[in-house]
């Protein structure tokens, strides 16, 4: 009788998760000398959906490498990603169809679809109706792309990490559910049964996370490889197996996630305190086998300290282990068993994880600090980032996105999601909404409806919807605002107590939500650092007044156990005893924003600006954290060693954002100034200005326009070398910059207003730049001025326009030298007003100046530059200017050299002295330099 239940229970089963499932018999064959796979495939389609079907449609990602126009290509651009437009068509990999047909051997029609390189359209010879299966075969060969690109592929080594590498059909769910690879790890294919005869040479070992066998013929080793209820096959091809089994007591985990010094007992025992955990607070795993790979790990790492080098890293090394392999475990969990659309849906899977490694720490190591060891170490243990907890590290990475006003909302699809986005601030936000949401609740309906979710749709297509009628059937309170608020829009939470007035034994409390959202928050009443009572004020939008009973509390908290991701807390403390709501604290160095101090800096400073003032030695009084705040002061006085003066500069700056797109953010702010600008004469500046920001609807887009207004008000000491007719100046001006630039193609448009007592002028630059397909370059800039009028002759073309080295009087250009007209300083080169290179005879236009700026590639950095222009001064015919030479673009736009070779000065290459027309571009300031690297993130 036993015997029979075990029967029909498996066929039951079968019938469930074989049959519904679609069926995928692959032979394939690896070339390792020209890096291809000769594949036959069998495709047993069942159309599950409601409707006949008339074509099916394959994910093709292995073709997404063919060319230089690919969508992942394209995105690799926008990354600002060099290695794939400069590839050797070796490197890259495509898909070559050789046939497809079905059963009775009749071609069938193919097209890639809607034109898209990595899907492909199969057209049906018969429709195929509901509940139907139809059979394709398909005879194909791939050319692996190499490894450097997104680490799948093949590898210098002669290795190979495969990753969609044959051809899967797509999610039908009413529509074809398609998209092309970008490189996100968003892979969406209906769960299949596959039935795999790889062939390698004997020589290598192949890894994966199936059932398997091999046998060996003749130098060659055929691979069986088995599986039911599989999302995608990767595979793993070595000549060196560098994976390990870990038989936990719920399945069989493979990795090669490394760890030398922590031996194998030890990670067999994180390993089962892992799986356990997840048992307990996800659910059972339904296969039989996990594969985790340390090339998934990299790609999407815990971020933060145990990414530093192993001799500075403040952690264990089994702690490293641990979290690296949860955090890889359960990310393969939910990638293999929940069927939901990684790309437009990814916020569920995100969130879970982040929940459940939040949850582990709490568990496990409640008193972990972000920090390590580090928050231990004299000295550093006084920053407050020293007593940050492991888990603040998810609110950080919100907020950081939330402060720079580029943060977007969960359903955002992923391929428009910026790059820290994806793969941190909202995957971040996720797990924090769903801690956000346990508070509210209080109690345990949030873990259980993950374990019943899990539960219920694994192995199962599924989808957000079906996540959110759990929690909604399961919660004791209206949650609706988690849904419509919290996960569909990108609205911010900001909360502030703005008075509280004692009243008998009550406290009227006066609150106020800064932002246009309804969601709820929590109140403490706080005594000697505890918590008396905790109240939860239902969402309202502006002000709104609650009474609560006086407990003789010292202070009020909103939020006080930190669960609520607010993009400022700072205004979350009221002080019902103190003069003053929070205390001052001076610091050494920056830090990691305390919201419940009035936090000032001190920094020592150590620079380099000019020639002038030489090294310089100073200090920074500042509030800047290490994440951005609205308002940002710094004063930073300074000793000049060689000028022997105090120097320095100081700033206020507000910054606040008012939309989403379009003209969203302004920036107000004051700044002063005071620096030598030639041998023991100083230059001070006084600047007011407001600067108005637009972006596009799309954060992806580097398009941006910006409205300038400022008035710069200059005082100089008079040189008698250059006498002066108005040393003090001031110069109101207005500009507008228009820009949308990426790897291939660069498009600026400038327009600019000065007015002054003694003049005033306007100028525009166009510059226009063009990566081609056959990795030539091209660039075009564009500028002319004019004066409206100018009344400065006695100033001895101060103000003028300059052909190559303009005399930056509003002192917007960090000259090394600015007032050198000989030695190495002089020869510094900057892109402004006319951007020639070649010092001419005529330098200077006090009417009007035109010029055209041209480059284009030679090979790699060598470019070849070209300049030409017309210079006007009054009662003077328009002089005609010309240039060329050679540039070497190291690092283009922050160290560049220019060698004339031909100009107005004649054939320059043969002229004396020639290193002293050598031109250089050189940034030493280093917000600048940091630009260089954040721009793929940001």
């Amino acid at each position: 009788m036993l015997l029979k239940f075990i029967t029909l229970t498996t066929f039951f089963l079968t019938s469930i998760f074989g049959f519904a499932q679609h069926k995928i018999k692959i032979d394939a064959k690896l070339d390792t000398i020209n890096h291809t796979i000769q594949i036959s495939q069998k495709v047993v389609y069942k159309n599950t959906s409601k409707d006949t079907l008339s074509q099916i449609l394959f994910h093709d990602w292995a073709n997404s490498y063919s060319d230089k126009e690919t969508p992942l290509a394209k995105r690799f651009e926008e990354d600002y990603k060099r290695n794939f437009h400069f590839a050797s068509d070796e490197d890259r990999g495509f898909t070559k169809i050789d046939s497809i047909y079905n059963t009775t051997k009749n071609i069938l029609n193919w097209r890639r679809y809607n034109k898209i390189q990595d899907i492909l359209e199969v057209k049906l010879n018969k429709r195929l109706a509901p509940e139907d299966s139809t059979t394709i075969y398909f005879s194909y060969s791939v050319k692996l792309p190499h490894d450097k690109f997104t680490g799948n592929g093949y590898t210098n080594e002669n290795n190979y990490n495969l990753r969609y590498w044959y051809l899967v059909p797509a999610v039908y769910n009413a529509k074809w559910e398609t998209y092309s690879n970008k490189d996100l790890g968003d892979f969406y294919a209906p769960l299949a049964s596959y039935e795999i005869e790889f062939s390698v040479p004997n020589t290598y070992t192949l890894t994966s996370g199936l059932k398997q066998s091999e046998q060996e013929i003749d130098n060659k080793k055929t691979v069986s490889l088995i599986g039911n209820n599989q999302r995608e096959i990767k595979l793993y091809i070595q000549k060196k197996s560098n994976f390990y089994s870990l038989k936990t007591d719920e399945f069989e985990l493979v990795t090669n996630i490394l760890e030398d010094k922590v031996e194998e007992s030890k990670k067999l025992y994180i390993a089962n305190k892992m799986v356990l955990f997840l048992k307990e607070n996800l659910g059972n795993y339904p296969l039989e086998k996990l594969m985790v790979s340390n090339i998934d790990q990299r790609k999407n790492p815990i971020y933060g300290f145990n990414q530093l080098p192993e001799k500075f890293r403040p952690f264990s090394n089994e702690f490293q282990f641990e979290m690296s392999l949860l955090k890889s475990t359960i990310d393969a969990m939910l990638e293999s068993t929940l069927v939901i659309n990684p790309r437009e849906q990814k916020w569920v899977s995100d969130g879970i994880w982040v929940y459940l490694m939040m949850n582990y720490i709490d568990t496990y190591y409640p008193d972990m600090k972000l920090g390590g060891s580090i928050s231990e170490i004299i000295g550093l243990r006084w920053f407050h980032a020293a007593a940050l907890d492991f888990n603040d590290q998810y609110y950080l990475g919100y907020k950081n996105m939330t402060r720079r006003f580029i943060d977007q909302s969960l359903k955002t699809p992923r391929d428009s999601l910026l790059k820290f986005n994806y793969n941190i601030a909202n995957t971040y936000k996720a797990g924090l909404g769903l801690k956000y949401l346990e508070d509210y609740l209080d109690d345990e309906s949030v873990s259980l409806s993950i374990k019943e979710f899990y539960s219920n749709y694994k192995l199962k297509q599924t989808s957000t919807k079906s996540f959110q009628n759990i929690l909604e059937s399961s919660a004791n309170k209206n949650i609706s605002w988690f849904f419509e608020e919290f996960i569909s829009r990108n609205d911010k939470l900001d909360f502030k107590i703005k008075k509280v007035e004692k009243k008998g034994d009550s406290l009227i409390i006066n609150l106020k939500n800064r932002e246009k959202n309804t969601m709820p928050f929590s109140i403490s009443t706080i005594k000697d650092e505890k918590v008396i009572d905790k109240i939860w004020v239902d969402g309202f939008l502006g002000k709104k007044q609650i009474v609560i009973k006086n407990n003789e509390a010292d202070k009020l908290v909103i939020d006080y156990d930190k669960n609520i991701p607010e993009v400022k807390r700072s205004n979350n403390y009221k002080n019902l005893n103190g003069l003053f709501n929070k205390p001052l604290q001076i610091r050494l160095l920056k830090d990691v924003e305390d919201p419940s101090k009035n936090q000032t800096f001190f920094m020592p400073v150590i620079e380099f600006d000019n020639i002038y003032d030489g090294l310089t030695l100073g200090g920074k009084l500042y509030n800047k954290t290490i994440i951005k705040k609205p308002f940002i002061y710094k004063i930073t006085p300074t000793y000049g060693f060689k000028s022997k003066a105090l120097i320095g500069s100081a700033s206020l700056v507000l910054t606040e954002q008012i939309k989403e797109s379009g003209w969203y953010a302004y920036k107000i702010g004051l700044s002063g100034n005071r620096t030598s600008y030639a041998p023991k004469l100083f230059a001070n500046s006084f600047t007011p200005y407001i600067n108005f920001n637009y972006r596009d609807k799309d954060l992806r887009s580097n398009l941006q326009q910006t409205i300038s207004l400022r008035s710069v008000n200059i005082s100089k000491d008079v040189d008698l070398k250059i006498p002066l007719e108005t040393p003090n100046y001031s110069v109101f001006n207005t500009r507008y910059l228009f820009s949308n630039s990426n790897f291939s193609n660069s498009i600026v448009f400038q327009g600019d207003y000065e007015l002054s007592k003694k003049f005033s002028k306007v100028s525009i630059i166009a510059f226009y730049r063009k990566l081609f397909l056959s990795n030539r370059q091209i660039s075009l800039r564009l500028y002319a001025g004019t004066f409206l009028n100018n009344n400065t002759k006695a100033d001895n073309g101060y103000f003028d326009f300059a052909l190559d080295r303009p005399s930056d009087y509003l002192f917007d250009y960090e000259y090394l030298g600015r007032s050198e007209n000989n030695g190495l300083v002089s020869q510094e080169y900057i892109t402004a007003e006319g951007g020639f290179k070649s010092v001419l005879d005529t330098r200077y236009a006090n009417q009007w100046l035109t010029t055209l700026n041209g480059e284009v590639s030679i090979w790699n950095w060598i470019h070849a530059y070209g300049d030409i222009g017309f210079l006007k001064n009054k009662g003077i015919s328009p002089y005609f200017a010309y240039d060329s030479g050679i540039k070497l673009s190291l690092v283009a736009d922050y160290f560049e050299l220019y060698f004339p070779v031909n100009s107005n000065n004649g054939f320059e290459l043969g002229q004396d002295k020639y290193e002293e027309k050598i031109r250089f571009k050189v940034t030493l300031n280093v917000s600048t330099l940091i630009k260089l690297f954040t721009r793929r993130w940001y």
